[in-house]
């Protein structure tokens, strides 16, 4: 079963997309888009960049958390991830983003 990405737009109007896993888990949002076809654009940059191992940048906060950004080869940021106490969650979350984006659905919440 694939992942799916859902396509929405926030309160201030921006379109924005998350990735989910198949337990339904966020592990990739995306910042906000002034348009539909731009979000779209940044979901398959998603499809795409997740594919390279290069693509993730991570960091770690001052109280030890890490996150993951992904990058395009431009270094823009397409994605960021939640915050992970752990390494393994981490790596994990990585693992996740990768093995599920390529094939992940569409659920596209901003046709009425």
């Amino acid at each position: 079963m694939p992942g799916k990405f859902e396509l929405y737009k926030d309160k201030a109007g921006e379109f924005r997309f998350r990735l989910k896993a198949v337990n339904g888990q966020n592990i990739l949002a995306s910042e906000g888009y002034k348009t539909r076809s731009s979000a779209l654009k940044g979901i398959e940059s998603v499809r795409k960049n997740s594919q390279d191992p290069a693509r993730f940048e991570s960091s770690t906060s001052d109280s030890g958390k890490k996150t993951f950004k992904l990058t395009a080869k431009n270094k823009q940021v397409i994605g960021t991830s939640q915050s992970y106490a752990s390494d393994s969650g981490y790596k994990n979350g990585m693992k996740s983003v990768a093995k599920y984006a390529p094939d992940a659905t569409l659920d596209d919440q901003t046709k009425s």
